[in-house]
């Protein structure tokens, strides 16, 4: 089966996954640091949130409440790296990570009226 997306969709799943893997590798401690399972946690609430907006046909209509839950999810994780990281926060990895999570938060709240 393939969901039929808009682009803007598409973009919300690519950078989806890309937050949530950037996430699993430094849970995994693939980068040094070791595991970590906040990391892990936080790297397969986003796999399983985006599984869940646009590919679980069983819950299509339940799809604006699951949006809601990743904006959430994606602007807790967003504003909790400042306040584990401060003032330490310019790591050019969390960085992008969050330029992702803004541009996500971002197109998921243009995405509300789909």
């Amino acid at each position: 089966m393939t969901a039929s997306l808009s682009s803007r969709q598409w973009a919300i799943v690519a950078l989806t996954v890309a937050t949530g893997l950037i996430h699993l590798v430094l849970g995994l401690g693939v980068m040094g640091g070791g595991l970590n399972p906040l990391f892990l946690l936080n790297g397969i609430g986003y796999l399983v949130l985006i599984v869940a907006l646009y590919f679980l046909p069983q819950l299509a209509g339940q799809r604006s409440l699951v949006r809601w839950a990743l904006l959430g999810y994606t602007a807790v994780t967003f504003l909790l790296y400042f306040a584990f990281n401060w003032p330490d926060v310019v790591a050019p990895l969390g960085l992008l990570t969050k330029a992702i999570e803004l541009v996500l938060i971002i197109l998921l709240w243009l995405d509300r009226k789909s």
